[in-house]
């Protein structure tokens, strides 16, 4: 993807509200949240609808992007940490970006609004189900229950320097949202489908007084029959250094029984020890996250 901007989108109908913060793109090769909020504020703007407060939709990494690369130096999803933060060095490509998002961020702030969300677009390396991944603090988990897919807790308590750690941390409340697989055409629908949701729940959108209420919105919301919410029991990390290869075929959230062959790591094989379900599996070339497994929720 060539010339994002940083600021996607920006719209509000001029009445006090709250303010919804939209990041896609965090991941350079993760470019279907862009399409979807290119989507979404194409619509807005022709069709000028109602919403409390404000909507902003804020690109990520944009090196990275321009490139289809997850990264250019490091990974921009784990730079959030208070240290980084704190101590404003820009020694990285990614740090720079991350910096340049806080001072959009900051242009926002929590006094002007009557609340602030935030929503984080995200896909994976394998096939997927779309799910949220929400921290279990403030009120992230209530707010993340409003909607229809899959939900994860616990996944930015293990990772940490997380965009969403350091939005919940300032205390803006929301979650991350993986759309599906990478290059699939569906993760776009997904995005756009959870945006729509995001502004209806957050902004007071009336979905019904579109022109055409958004077909990625109902396929989506078809979806709270089948919701489930799971925590994570353990996360397998590589070092960069190391050989690790998946076994094919898995999926998120795709069953998987103690004594299961799971991966390779340096040539040494890794077998389950958990009947659990799998997730986050690694099929590309970056990445310091093996593998999940996850449990449902008691």
């Amino acid at each position: 993807m060539k010339d994002i901007p940083r600021i996607i989108g920006e719209y509000d109908s001029d009445k006090k509200g709250p303010l919804l913060f939209i990041t896609a793109g965090v991941h350079g090769n993760e470019p279907s949240g862009v399409v979807a909020l290119k989507e979404v504020f194409e619509i807005l703007n022709a069709e000028k609808p109602d919403i409390m407060g404000k909507v902003i939709g804020v690109s990520g990494n944009q090196e990275a992007l321009s490139k289809a690369v997850r990264y250019i130096d490091e990974d921009l999803n784990r730079t959030w940490t208070k240290e980084n933060i704190a101590s404003e060095n820009k020694n990285s490509h990614e740090k720079k970006e991350m910096f340049e998002i806080i001072d959009v961020l900051e242009k926002y702030p929590e006094k002007d609004f009557t609340k602030r969300y935030f929503l984080d677009c995200h896909t994976t390396s394998s096939a997927s189900e779309p799910y949220i991944s929400v921290q279990d603090v403030n009120d992230n988990d209530a707010w993340a229950h409003k909607f229809p897919t899959y939900i994860i807790r616990g996944f930015s308590d293990i990772v940490l320097g997380c965009i969403d750690h350091y939005e919940s941390r300032i205390g803006i409340t929301g979650f991350v949202f993986e759309g599906g697989q990478h290059e699939s055409k569906i993760s776009e629908k997904n995005h756009e489908g959870m945006i729509w949701l995001a502004l209806q729940h957050a902004c007071e959108l009336n979905l019904d007084s579109l022109i055409n209420y958004p077909e990625a919105a109902k396929m989506l919301a078809k979806k709270r029959k089948n919701r489930k919410t799971f925590e994570i029991e353990y996360r397998h990390g590589i070092k960069d250094e190391d050989e690790f290869e998946m076994e094919p075929g898995y999926s998120n959230f795709q069953p998987i029984e103690k004594g299961e062959l799971l991966a390779y790591q340096n040539d040494k094989a890794i077998y389950s020890e958990w009947d659990a379900y799998i997730f986050m599996p690694l099929y590309q070339s970056q990445g310091n996250d093996g593998f999940f497994v996850v449990d449902e929720a008691h």
